[in-house]
């Protein structure tokens, strides 16, 4: 077989930070501090971004990123596509153990990829909907037959659908494994107690032992950013992640400390009702895209990144940002025009449009929709503001019942998982009701584009759609903010905003 080495494949150089192996007479704990409490530890049926950061450290991948998000080899070594890239070969890294124990060879990835399609409840099922059949070609090679090409799959197994869990805990625990997981990662499951901690001591058979310099960690979720700041100054974390924007200035002259910060994956917008429910249609905004041109003419992008984030985020139209090699360039952002949003809106018929935006509780959530408020007012909109807890923001969102509604994602390394669940019909997270043929077909033939430059191609046909309907108003794409004590070195800034553990280690 003629496997392309990831690393050459993708003109990479895969370099591994230089380190010793931590000295056992001198146990040291790394502290996270987390902005939630993650669900639960399986990766088949997880769901938090927050729950992505602790599996950094629990469950090896068989793909990862760099801090440019190529990708580079994990628990797989190389890969090879099929003459009509309808399949892919794996070569899975020799030498490689679980934590209790077992070994992880084809068999393991043939197992690991068939539970996260076929287990009740995945929610990795519909990343790998186009792979029909996994073939064991030998004890280090795997091949997954495809229903049609699918550029993305490589970029999904650099996340939960590429972690691999051992089969033999697997299938003792049943859907009682989340309560005691059991990866591949350089750190092992101690113990978790719900909103307190989560509890990993290291692996001592990790096949990059020599990358892991900590004993323990232990990740405290503090959901407070104030608190979890405090709880740094005073030396009980040594690192945080998401800290308050506002926090920034402060911590900036204390020499105690360190921040680190990259623009994230993901987008922060307005998901507008255009064909959910009937409440598309009992307001201006939902039924007639001259409405929300105006609407979006109205806003200052860059005057909400510096009132809501304190200017630590980029301006975006789209959902990647314009750094993204993907962005559409033949769609740029628009400035704000407060004279021809009122023009469009007299072309309309509609004088002082009124509609209700719901906004989770979250601090930047309401600061966006106080600002748009105030924005779209000059206007001549009349937005009320409906605060609404996180999750049950969701399911309101899930059955139609908002009319626009202010929503983060945090993003996925290839421009699809942004893209499609969004946009396509009866897509999960469709939360819009956007739905056309013309669109569909668009994002699936976007789908098997190897060519980045057929890829792009297909990505300007879109956003021209997307920019002419705005069933989503981009707004931005906040800076991922990481604070933590300079006796910590070797972190990576990836746009994905995972604290990846390899390489840390305390001076």
């Amino acid at each position: 077989m003629n496997f392309m080495s990831v690393t050459r494949g993708l003109g990479l150089a895969f370099v591994l930070a230089a380190g010793l192996t931590a000295n056992p007479s001198q146990a040291q704990t790394l502290r996270i501090g987390l902005a939630e409490d993650p669900d639960v530890l399986d990766p088949t049926l997880a769901r938090t971004f927050v729950g992505r950061i602790v599996f950094a450290g629990l469950c090896d991948k068989l793909f990862d990123l760099d801090e440019k998000l190529n990708l580079v080899p994990q628990l797989a070594t190389a890969y090879e596509w099929g003459g009509d890239n309808k399949s892919l070969l794996i070569k899975i890294r020799e030498g490689v153990t679980f934590h209790d124990g077992e070994k992880l060879d084809a068999a393991a990835v043939k197992f690991n990829l068939e539970r996260h399609k076929t287990m009740a409840g995945s929610n990795r099922r519909t990343e790998l909907t186009q792979i029909t059949s996994i073939d064991v070609v030998d004890s280090y090679t795997v091949k997954l037959n495809l229903s049609a090409p699918f550029a993305p799959l490589l970029a999904v197994l650099t996340d939960r659908s590429g972690m691999m869990v051992s089969p033999k805990a697997a299938q003792e625990l049943g859907d009682r494994f989340g309560t005691r997981p059991v990866c591949s990662g350089p750190f092992k499951f101690v113990e978790r107690i719900a909103q307190d901690r989560i509890v990993l001591e290291r692996h001592a058979g990790y096949w990059n032992s020599k990358e892991i310099h900590f004993d323990r960690l232990i990740y405290l979720p503090i959901v407070d950013a104030t608190v979890r700041l405090a709880n740094l100054k005073s030396g009980q974390l040594d690192f945080i992640e998401r800290m308050a924007a506002s926090d920034v200035p402060g911590l900036r002259g204390d020499n105690r400390f360190k921040l680190a910060k990259i623009v994230e994956i993901g987008y922060q917008g307005i998901t507008i009702n255009v064909g959910k429910s009937d409440l598309a249609k009992g307001n201006p905004l939902g039924r007639d895209a001259k409405v929300r041109e105006a609407f979006e003419l109205a806003i200052d992008r860059q005057g909400v990144v510096q009132v809501v984030m304190e200017g630590e985020g980029q301006p975006g139209n789209q959902w990647v940002s314009p750094e993204n090699s993907y962005y559409a360039k033949g769609s740029p952002m628009v400035k704000r025009d407060v004279n021809k949003a009122k023009q469009l809106l007299r072309e309309a018929g509609v004088t002082n449009p009124s509609f209700t935006l719901m906004t989770p509780t979250t601090s930047d959530a309401q600061k966006v929709a106080q600002v748009v408020q105030a924005m779209a007012k000059e206007a001549g909109f009349d937005v009320k503001i409906q605060s609404t807890e996180f999750a049950t923001s969701l399911g309101l969102a899930d059955k139609g019942q908002f009319e626009a509604y202010v929503l983060a994602w945090s993003g996925r390394p290839d421009p699809d998982g942004n893209l499609q669940q969004f946009y396509t019909c009866n897509a999960p997270n469709n939360y819009s009701g956007f739905c056309t043929k013309e669109m569909d077909d668009l994002i699936q033939d976007s789908r098997t584009k190897l060519d980045p430059k057929e890829r792009l191609a297909a990505y300007e046909k879109i956003a021209a759609i997307a920019a002419r309907e705005k069933p989503i108003v981009y707004l931005y794409h906040r800076n991922w903010l990481w604070a933590h004590t300079t006796k910590l070195s070797g972190l990576r800034t990836v746009p994905d905003g995972m604290v990846r553990v390899q390489g840390l280690k305390f001076n």
